[in-house]
Parts: C-alpha cells; structure tokens; sequence
C-alpha cells in the first residue's frame, strides 16, 4: 500500500511514538492484561492512520467526453438545486461528498480544462456532512473552464477535524481527470457545482470511489 506524500512524516512519527510507549509498558506490566488491551488500541489506530493516508493508484479509463468523475471517495450526502453565490452568481446543481475517517482523502480533478479560478478562505470547522459547512467552514475553491466554456467549481472543505487543506491545481494551468486535486487532513468533504442541464448520476447515500465513480454527464 502506498502513502500519500502528505502523510508520510505523520505515519513515520505515530509508528515511532506508538513503538516507544508500547515498549516502555511491555518493560513495566507486560503481564497486564492493562498491556495487551494498549497494545490492541495501538495497532488499530495506526492501521486507522495508514488507510486515511493510502494513495489509491487509480486509471479513469471510460470515455472522459462530457464526464464529471467523484473528486473523492465517501458518501453522497447533497444532490440538490443551490445558487452558488461565492465566485458562479447563479444557480448549479450541487453535489456533496462527505469524506469519514474511514476514506481515502486524496482528491482528484474531476473533469478536464483549464484552471480560472483558485481561492482559500479561512472560517470555521463544524461537522462536514452539515449543510453550513459549505459556506462557513474553511474551504478552497478551484473552477475549472472545458473546452466548451463550461465552469466547473470544485470545493474542498475543511470538517471538524481537518485542520488543513492541500490544493496542488494553479490557476492558469491545465488540469485533466487522472490528476490529483489535492488532499484534505482527517474527516471533509468535497462540493462541486454543475451546470442546471448536467444528467446526475448517483443520489443521496450513494458511495463514490474517487476519479472512479461518474457522479454526472454533461
């Protein structure tokens, strides 16, 4: 399994930390059943720690003509009418995708085009799956324009316990479907907004599997 670059120093540092406590408990009550029950906890959370920083390798091999690819592994939790009154003025089709501690948080781009936008805005950090947290939580906005003139606007948005969010796409630069997006640190979600006439394909409840899952066609 292969770490994501951005948490391979954390996978590094809990490994040593858990190693050392683990070793001094062994030399002081390695016959408590106190031991092995800390011993129990340790391995499940750095297993924890090792599936929320796994960097699936993943291909989108269909036809990628009019095809808005999930930007994240996670649950469905919005699929609605909204105005997207932050960069668009008008109204979109959102789709949200709530990402638990149990995901991957690798994002991926979601369609192909041209980077016009890019933005950060600091704010608060309620639970993701909550409607608020698209407007009021930490987040970075990145639109992307197709070949046709179409704007895309991809959110990332920060959760309770996400205290930071990585966006490697730039505004002025291609992006494409394959490519990562970015990467968020512990429970999010990611919002995108399509055009009114985009055919969405999956619905509240559903899973997506990042750069995987078609979650619309335009």
């Amino acid at each position: 399994m292969k770490i994501h670059k951005e948490g391979r120093n954390i996978v590094i540092y809990t490994f040593i930390t858990l190693l050392l406590l683990n070793r001094i408990l062994f030399g002081l009550a390695h016959n408590s059943l106190w031991f092995y029950l800390i011993l129990l906890l340790s391995i499940g959370f750095f297993l924890l720690i090792l599936n929320f920083f796994r960097c699936p390798k993943r291909v989108f091999n269909d036809n990628q003509e009019g095809t808005i690819v999930a930007p994240a592994d996670g649950t469905v939790v919005v699929t609605e009418e909204v105005t997207e009154n932050e960069y668009l003025q008008e109204k979109r089709l959102q789709v949200s995708i709530f990402m638990s501690l149990f995901n991957a948080h690798v994002n991926w781009v979601p369609c192909t085009g041209k980077v016009v936008f890019t933005s950060h805005q600091n704010g608060r950090f309620w639970a993701a799956y909550l409607p608020k947290s698209s407007t009021e939580n930490e987040r970075s906005t990145i639109v992307i324009e197709r070949d046709n003139g179409e704007r895309i606007l991809v959110r990332q948005i920060a959760g309770a316990m996400a205290k930071r969010i990585t966006t490697y796409v730039k505004q002025g630069h291609d992006c494409h479907i394959n490519q990562q997006l970015g990467f968020i640190k512990f429970g999010s979600r990611v919002d995108i907004f399509l055009p009114l006439h985009a055919k969405v394909e999956v619905k509240l409840g559903d899973n997506t599997k990042g750069n995987q899952t078609v979650i619309a066609r335009l």
